[in-house]
This record gives structure tokens, C-alpha cells and sequence, in this order.
């Protein structure tokens, strides 16, 4: 019974691909690339953005490109698989935050700019990153007191949050990218969009299993063939790419270490643990999977240690991404071992860079269509986890509507931290996820203080899953909440003790 609970979805339905499941390799291939794909687009985005901010040349920014895919597989390898108590064992793809771009740029050009501001800036990334690691092997208890900090109220509102903030990326791409915007965007990249997101949503209505599992995937190929029949889809970089580019430890020099940086990257770490976090547990509720606190400090030591490889091999600091958590909520395709499959595929595009540049090819109006439905699913995944909060005491409702609207004040006055807040100070809180997560944790210990239990787990010491399943679970399956899965009848009652506590 404990195997068929944990088949079953966040809405009861069957999944024929349960967590722990090895796929045959054609489909692992499949499924695989199409993480891939769908995460393209934000893994390289921020190098592109530190990058041209730091007037690197396009050599230099080719070179950070590949070593951020190649990066991202390692890191996505060491997450899914795990290694050890690293590594979640959930099919969490890591790539690198969003989190970090402003306050690495403000660092990168206090350092004057180009490859020496690198330097600097990867100094701070492995520090930052061994210290989320050692910060992950605290003590059983004291881990589980600092989990304390995020019931559900609070790590419902982050995922909300981080979906909301993601959509306009995905609609801005769909308008024909962030130059277009201020001209009104691009009407025919609007119209791949509306394409994609319709050929995506008939899939989901009328395709079958198997064709719903790949609906993104089909989605973005057929944007793309239509996009380049129509004179859209440009593949000239393809040809001018090399072959092989191997990424190399300290390929810019010997990383600097100041300690400005560092405070600011560790600040920014800390943030990245609360994205995990809710990560981890969203998708754990999708798959089926109960998440304990040793769940998530193997979640977070992963993190740490990816963001401090990040700093060896010339990338930068790496965070569970919420838009696979979109995926595999919308295909119900829950094997780790598919993340895996694509984070071997995106080592294979950080040694080839002419793959790279295919991928890449791909117009931003169909990446953005398909992100857009993705990041929908991410804030969904969000209101899930929210659906467990007792939102009628009065208390709750504040924490994520106030949450909320913290959130989206960069997106609303995008001006206001440059004109009237100090560079130092923008560069960190000019972000609606850094203040949405801050508030949340602010408000959630003004309103109900720590919770009285880890938000997550049963008072007992619950068992590592991969050593052993629950002696008795639950067989009353509509007595679930629907976000619920159906083996975590306990995790809610934590969870509801959590968010009532004083």
C-alpha cells in the first residue's frame, strides 16, 4: 500500500512514473531533454546579464555560458541522484538564481568590470557556497529549530511569489524579449506565443498520457519548425560555434576574496535557501514524497556545494529551479532519475557549444509561451501549499497578502531603488522575491512566532525515504486535502500544527 500512495499525484490521479522509478532510456532521453529545454532559457540568461554588465567580451561570454550548463548538470546530477545525505533524491533541476544578478553585477563593478570583477565575484560565490554547505550540517536538532522559520504560510507564499514574479519574464519573452518592450514588443513573436500555448493546452486536453508528458517539449520543436518556416528561427550561430569547449577550474584567474562581496553573496544565499526550501516541498508534494527536515538540509547541501563548484568552474551560485517544478506538476512525469538524464544532456551542451547554439536558436515568443504556462503552474504549486493554511484567521491572510504586494513593488516602481536607495542596498533588495521571502519570514514570527513543530515532519524522527517507507500509511484517500498526496496525512497535521502555533 505504502508503494501505491506514493504512485498516486498532488490530485490523487495515478502516475505510471513514480519518484524512485528508472525509466527505459528512450524515454529518459525524451523527458530528459525536455527539462533541458525548459529550463534553457533562465540557465543562461544570467550569465548573459552579468556578462554584458561587466562588458565581457563575446568570447568571454560563449565561455560562461558553456561552464554554466556544464555547472547546472553536475549540480542537477548531485540533487537528483544524491551522493550520500547530498542531494534530495527529488527531481529538482538546480540552475543559477535569479537572486544573485543585481547584487553580482554591483560587485562586479565596484571591482572596476571585465574579467578581474569576476574574479571578485567568484571569491564570494565559494565562500558563500561552503558556507550554505556547513550551514546544512547542523545538528539534527538545531536544523530543525532554524526549520522552524518556514511552516507552510511561509514556503506557500514563496512558491507564490516566485511564480508570480517569474510570469512577466515569461510574458516579456513571449512579447519578443525585454529590448522589444518599451516599443510595444514584436506581434509576430506574440503570435508564437499564443501558438505554443495552444498547441501546449490542445495536447493537455486531447493527447493522451504519453503526449501530455511531453507537451512542452512538443510545444517548443513545433514553435520553433514554424517559426523557421516563416523566416523567424535563425541557426547561423550554429555553424559558427566550435565543437568542443572543455570548462577549466579558475579559467579567469585565482578567485579574490573581499569581504564586502562575501557579506553580500551570503545575504543572497540566504534567500536561495528559503527558494529551495519551498522547492523542495512543493515538489515533494507532487511526487508523493514526504519532505522531513533531513530532506531539505540534503536539498540545501547540495545547493552549497553546487554554488561552490559554481566558483571553481567560472559559473555562479545555483538554487533549486521553481520552473521544473512547473513541469513536473503539469507532465505527472515524477522520476528523479529524468533530471538526471537532463543534466547529462547539459553537460553534454556545456562541452559542445554548436549544440548549444541549436538550442539556443530556439525565438524568444515560443520559449515564452511555453515558460508562461510553466510559471502559471509554479504559482499554482504555491496556492497548493496555501490551501493547507488556515487562511481564515486573520493572521495568515495578512502574511501572504502583505507578502505579496512586498513582492511586487521592484516590478511596479522599477525605478525606486536607483533613485532613492544606496547602490549596496538596491543591488540586494531590488528583487520581488528577495522582499516577498523576507516579509513572509518577517510577519509569519511577528503573527504566530516559530513553529511549534518542524513545519513538515511528524514530533517522531521520521525515517530517511530511501531507507525505509511508513510502517502504516494512510488508505482514507479522499479524506486528502487535494494538494495533498495521498501518503502525507501526517506532514498536513504538521503542518497544520505549524501554522497555528503561537
Amino acid at each position: 500500500m505504502a508503494r501505491v500512495a506514493a504512485r498516486l499525484s498532488a490530485n490523487g490521479e495515478q502516475s505510471s512514473h513514480p519518484v524512485d522509478e528508472v525509466l527505459p532510456l528512450p524515454k529518459l532521453a525524451l523527458y530528459g531533454f525536455q527539462h533541458v529545454l525548459a529550463f534553457y532559457a533562465g540557465a543562461v540568461i544570467v550569465p548573459i546579464i552579468v556578462g554584458s554588465a561587466l562588458k565581457l567580451s563575446p568570447e568571454q561570454l560563449v565561455y560562461l555560458i558553456n561552464a554554466d550548463l556544464f555547472t547546472c548538470g553536475i549540480a542537477s546530477i548531485i540533487q537528483a541522484w544524491g551522493i550520500g545525505r547530498v542531494g534530495a533524491r527529488l527531481p529538482l533541476i538546480q540552475g543559477v538564481t535569479f537572486t544573485a544578478v543585481s547584487p553580482m553585477i554591483a560587485i562586479g563593478l565596484g571591482a572596476g568590470g571585465g574579467t578581474a570583477a569576476l574574479l571578485v565575484i567568484y571569491g564570494a560565490v565559494i565562500t558563500a557556497g561552503l558556507a550554505t554547505f556547513a550551514f546544512a550540517w547542523l545538528p539534527a536538532k538545531a536544523f530543525r529549530t532554524v526549520m522552524r522559520l518556514f511552516p507552510p504560510v511561509v514556503t506557500g507564499t514563496v512558491i507564490t511569489v516566485l511564480g508570480i514574479v517569474l510570469i512577466p519574464v515569461g510574458l516579456k519573452d513571449a512579447a519578443g524579449g525585454a529590448p522589444t518592450i518599451a516599443d510595444g514588443g514584436v506581434p509576430t513573436q506574440l503570435a508564437y506565443a499564443g501558438g505554443t500555448m495552444l498547441f501546449i493546452l490542445v495536447l493537455m486536453k486531447f493527447g493522451g498520457p504519453f503526449l501530455r508528458s511531453i507537451s512542452i517539449l512538443l510545444g517548443l520543436v513545433g514553435g520553433t519548425v514554424a517559426a523557421f518556416l516563416l523566416g523567424d528561427a535563425k541557426f547561423g550561430n550554429v555553424g559558427q560555434s566550435d565543437w568542443i569547449g572543455v570548462t577549466t577550474p579558475f579559467h579567469f584567474g585565482a578567485p579574490k576574496f573581499e569581504w564586502f562581496p562575501i557579506l553580500l553573496m551570503l545575504i543572497v544565499m540566504l534567500i536561495t535557501m528559503v527558494e529551495t526550501t519551498g522547492d523542495t516541498y512543493a515538489v515533494g508534494d507532487i511526487v508523493g514524497k514526504e519532505v522531513d527536515s533531513e530532506t531539505v538540509a540534503r536539498a540545501l547541501r547540495a545547493d552549497g556545494a553546487a554554488t561552490a563548484l559554481g566558483g571553481i568552474l567560472n559559473s555562479f551560485p545555483y538554487v533549486a529551479f521553481a520552473e521544473n517544478v512547473g513541469l513536473v506538476r503539469m507532465t505527472k512525469v515524477k522520476s528523479r532519475f529524468v533530471v538526471v538524464a537532463a543534466g547529462a544532456f547539459m553537460i553534454v551542451l556545456g562541452l559542445i557549444p554548436k549544440a548549444a547554439a541549436i538550442v539556443a536558436s530556439v525565438p524568444p515568443g515560443v520559449l515564452g509561451g511555453a515558460a508562461t504556462v510553466m510559471f502559471g503552474m509554479v504559482a499554482l504549486a504555491g496556492i497548493q501549499t496555501l490551501a493547507k493554511v488556515d487562511l481564515k484567521e486573520e493572521k495568515n491572510a495578512l502574511i501572504v497578502g502583505v507578502s505579496l504586494a512586498f513582492a511586487l513593488f521592484p516590478a511596479t516602481v522599477p525605478a525606486y531603488f536607483d533613485k532613492h536607495v544606496s547602490p549596496d542596498v538596491s543591488s540586494l533588495l531590488n528583487s520581488g522575491v528577495t522582499l516577498g521571502a523576507t516579509a513572509a519570514i518577517l510577519l509569519n514570527l511577528v503573527f504566530n512566532g516559530l513553529a511549534k513543530e518542524d513545519a513538515r515532519s511528524s514530533p517522531r524522527t521520521e525515517p530517511a525515504a530511501e531507507q525505509a517507507e511508513p510502517a502504516s500509511p494512510p488508505v482514507e484517500l479522499p479524506a486528502q486535502p487535494v494538494a495533498a498526496p495521498a501518503g502525507a496525512e501526517k506532514a498536513v497535521k504538521a503542518d497544520e500544527a505549524g501554522t497555528t502555533a503561537p
